[in-house]
């Protein structure tokens, strides 16, 4: 789509930028410990940490390009992330967030801070900053709020409460399901009641005052769920994991799994793309391997799905085994995060000649979170309930380099499946006028925000293209376009089957929906996988490795990076 209005009538060329080696039945060179089902970042973790241990892993990526939602892709000499806006948790300080990215890239992982503001929260015409640090943090909103030390002191405080929380939530994903009512009643116990209620409820004995409310949850598309809806659990990991800044992969998102997959090659294991997995197999109610698309059957004792949950037990495991486990009633317990708009933007200019900031801008129309989306949700010529604008150039120090003389901006926005449903059956680029149109329209309307705040952009558009709900169904082969995995609703919090170990004997899972949503979250989920595949003995072992600061030492024979070869 250029800046005209127009959207160009031919297919998009496909993306270039592709991270893994394609797939091809002669290419296999098993026999395999483990198999792995997605490379998303869960998949990636669980993979290098079990090649650590000295396991040949095979991880296998439908995608043409690994990572998950960490991938990138570029079109028409732009290049763009997909889910990796920003990172908290990774700056100078040491953290275990930045002590795992060192050790699964081997040291070659870099980060580049951006603004100090990291979020701008925009309330109809007011805007407040979320600024790095917990006492510039605290300092910023005291000034726009004043008199409300007490609050400010007492939610940071909540906040940081789940630090201490999260040592028993992985430990209840780890000990046999037997422990779970002693771990309820440890929780109970150790643990604040308010954890796991929803954050309006929780800031609402804090403080009457709505506006501030609406200031410090303001990050809720981080994880898609409202102040209302959401566990106070999922919006103080995200406040946390951001309280001492926002960062960026230098070399864009891509560089996480480029980095990651030597890793996995040394010990022998490889990431295949273009490598769709038709189901699971099965000896009895034991997993043993894989069948893919072409037919081929792969064997191995263990195999590991970050697909998500749906995907695993409504599209890769027979119907028989799922319900025969319980599967089908536990599914029943959870739903479907939300979905999204996402425009991705691309200007002739460098970051610095446009005036293009590192912080991120959150855009809303009034603190009423829950009505603006919910009449948005009914009827989607409302006001876009939330817009969040990323500008991904400006973050990365080397995209002047791999990019001359451009700059790349990234508008997302809450979406409905249902507002594109009678276009899935037709293939990506290929879906028609109609579908073209609506999409025009959506982008016309996201433009509009980006041009009140960026005034200067205004005719400085080379092109931008609008991803749906499908587009992520097509890509990433989420069912109804969601990008969190499951809503992070409190009753989530509360279900005890979903952890690695499955009742499916050699059948385990990993990513976001172990955990939490989000690279990090997700990439826990992957750190739980691999310590209750290892056991308590190796695994602990390994994760003391891990955490000690000390990064795998490189073999002779790992190749410099995950790049694919040409297709």
């Amino acid at each position: 789509m250029a800046e005209s209005g127009m959207i160009a009538s031919n297919a998009p060329k496909p993306s270039r930028l592709r991270i893994g080696r394609r797939y091809r039945a002669n290419r296999l060179d098993g026999p395999y410990d483990a198999i792995l089902v997605g490379s998303g970042i869960g998949s990636l973790t669980t993979a290098a940490l079990l090649s650590e241990a000295g396991k040949k892993v095979l991880v296998l990526e439908q995608h043409y390009t690994a990572g998950g939602f960490t991938h990138a892709y570029d079109r028409n000499g732009y290049e763009w992330d997909v889910g990796v806006h920003y990172i908290g948790d990774v700056g100078d300080h040491p953290t275990m967030t930045r002590r795992l990215f060192d050790f699964l890239s081997a040291g070659r992982l870099e980060w580049a801070p951006m603004d100090e503001t990291y979020d701008r929260i925009c309330l109809g015409e007011e805007q407040y900053d979320l600024r790095a640090g917990p006492e510039n943090f605290r300092a910023e909103l005291l000034r726009r709020f004043p008199g409300e030390e007490r609050t400010l002191d007492a939610y940071l405080e909540r906040v940081m409460a789940v630090g201490k929380a999260m040592p028993f939530i992985t430990m209840e994903k780890l000990l046999p399901r037997w422990c779970a009512p002693l771990m309820a009643l440890l929780k109970k116990w150790r643990l604040p009641a308010y954890l796991n209620r929803t954050t309006y409820e929780v800031l609402r004995e804090l403080t009457d005052n709505d506006e501030l409310i609406a200031v410090l949850t303001g990050q809720w598309g981080d994880n898609g769920m409202t102040p209302a809806t959401g566990s106070f659990i999922i919006h103080a990991l995200i406040v946390k994991h951001y309280l001492y800044g926002g960062f960026y992969p230098v070399g864009g998102a891509s560089r996480i799994a480029e980095t990651i997959i030597p890793q996995i090659q040394a010990a022998g294991g490889e990431v295949f793309t273009y490598a769709r997995v038709e189901t699971i197999l099965l000896d009895g109610n034991r997993a043993c391997g894989v069948r893919m698309a072409d037919g081929t059957e792969i064997e191995a004792p263990l195999v590991v799905s970050g697909a998500g949950v749906f995907n695993t037990f409504e599209r890769l495991l027979p119907h028989s085994a799922t319900a025969a486990a319980g599967y089908d009633r536990e599914l029943a317990s959870v739903q479907p995060s939300m979905a999204h708009l996402c425009l991705y933007i691309g200007l002739r200019k460098t970051a610095g000649e446009l005036g293009l900031p590192k912080t991120n801008y959150w855009v809303y129309p009034s603190r009423d979170y829950e009505g603006d989306v919910e009449k948005f949700l009914a009827d989607s010529d409302a006001e876009i309930p939330l817009v969040y604008i990323s500008f991904p150039s400006a973050k990365d120090p080397s995209f002047n380099q791999r990019y001359p003389g451009r700059a790349t901006i990234e508008i997302v926005a809450p979406g409905k499946y249902e507002w594109f449903e009678q276009w899935k059956d037709q293939p990506w680029g290929k879906r028609g006028k109609d579908y073209d149109e609506v999409k025009e329209r959506f982008s016309t309307r996201l433009l509009e925000h980006l041009y009140r705040h960026f005034p200067q952009l205004r005719g400085e558009i080379d092109y931008c293209e609008l991803s749906t709900p499908l587009s992520t169904a097509w890509f990433c082969d989420y069912p109804r376009g969601e990008i969190y995995g499951l809503d992070h609703d409190p009753a989530r919090f509360e279900q005890g089957w979903l952890r690695p170990r499955t009742r499916i004997r050699g059948l385990y899972l990993t990513g976001q929906d172990i955990m939490s949503c989000g690279v990090a979250g997700a990439m826990f989920g992957g750190v739980v996988a691999a310590q209750s595949i290892l056991g308590w003995r190796r695994g602990t072992a390994l994760l003391r490795k891990v955490f000690s600061g000390r990064a795998p030492a490189q073999r002779r024979d790992a190749p410099e990076s995950g790049t694919a070869e040409s297709a």
